[in-house]
């Protein structure tokens, strides 16, 4: 059997699920967070931290992901046009 001379724990020593570092899964909420927003205090738990955490969940790979994208962006996008045109009329 080819590799039955090496030890065995030379297969497992890069295990990716190691979790020595105290640090919390991947999969745990508020893990896409990117450092700048760590430092201003955002977490999974403000609202603003919640939607970059989803965000940054987000996989372009992925159609739905797409569509999910594209419409946080119209949606969050649409109040700003709706500023910008009450503006232009009132002026």
């Amino acid at each position: 059997m080819p590799g039955a001379d090496r030890d065995v724990h030379e297969w497992y020593d890069e295990d990716p699920d190691d979790h020595d570092d105290d640090t919390e899964p991947m999969w745990f909420p508020g893990q896409h967070l990117p450092e700048d927003a760590r430092r201003m205090g955002l977490t999974h738990h403000t609202v603003e931290g919640a939607l970059l955490d989803f965000g940054g969940r987000l996989d372009a790979s992925k159609p739905w992901h797409r569509v999910t994208a594209w419409a946080m962006l119209v949606v969050f996008g649409m109040p700003v046009l709706f500023a910008v045109l009450r503006l232009r009329y009132l002026f």
